[in-house]
């Protein structure tokens, strides 16, 4: 049986290092394991906990999303820092999510591509934890890309950050339980 990993990226830049390094962690993942891209961050409204009461209609893209955290076995988050803390379009995304069942116990690695930014990944740690997340810090990595304009494949092609990817990888499958069949990356 294969995996669904669904991986967030929180950054909303075109050529951000956070999400090449989600591409990367793709493209190199086993044939058995089918990474999916949530890309509508910045798609989603804003928070309004009046939008989210039982038995209302969601706003569509938070309904994506929510399918989408439903559907995986795990999940990798890659977030930048800004101003010492969580962007807030990924902020919002997790607070679209506080309420979620599925949320609850799933399987959560965070990647960071800046060594130097730690606060965000504190922060984030703090609230998915309070989220009820099951955090495999065995699955955490850190990439040094700080500064660096780099792509997917030249993450994916640079033996020693596709080394981390892996290992990062396989502990994270290790704590998922199996999915659906395997397929490519796709974008939600």
């Amino acid at each position: 049986m294969a995996a669904r990993i669904l991986t967030i990226s929180g950054s909303l830049r075109a050529t951000s290092t956070n999400t090449a390094a989600l591409e990367a962690l793709a493209l190199l993942a086993p044939p058995d394991v089918e990474v999916v891209a949530y890309r509508d961050l910045a798609g989603l409204p804003a928070f309004n906990p009046d939008n989210d009461s039982a038995g209302g209609d969601l706003p569509t893209a938070v309904a994506a999303l929510r399918t989408a955290v439903e559907d995986c076995d795990a999940i990798v988050i890659a977030a930048p820092e800004y101003a010492h803390g969580v962007p807030g379009a990924l902020k919002n995304a997790l607070d679209w999510l506080v309420a979620s069942e599925a949320f609850a116990g799933k399987p959560v690695a965070l990647m960071n591509t800046a060594p130097r930014a730690f606060h965000a990944q504190a922060a984030l740690r703090e609230t998915l934890a309070t989220m009820a997340a099951r955090l495999i810090p065995e699955a955490f990595v850190t990439l040094p890309l700080t500064g660096k304009t780099i792509d997917a494949q030249a993450i994916a092609a640079e033996p020693r950050l596709a080394q981390r990817l892996r290992e990062s990888l396989d502990a994270l499958l290790a704590a998922a339980p199996s999915g659906p069949p395997p397929s490519t990356l796709r974008a939600l």
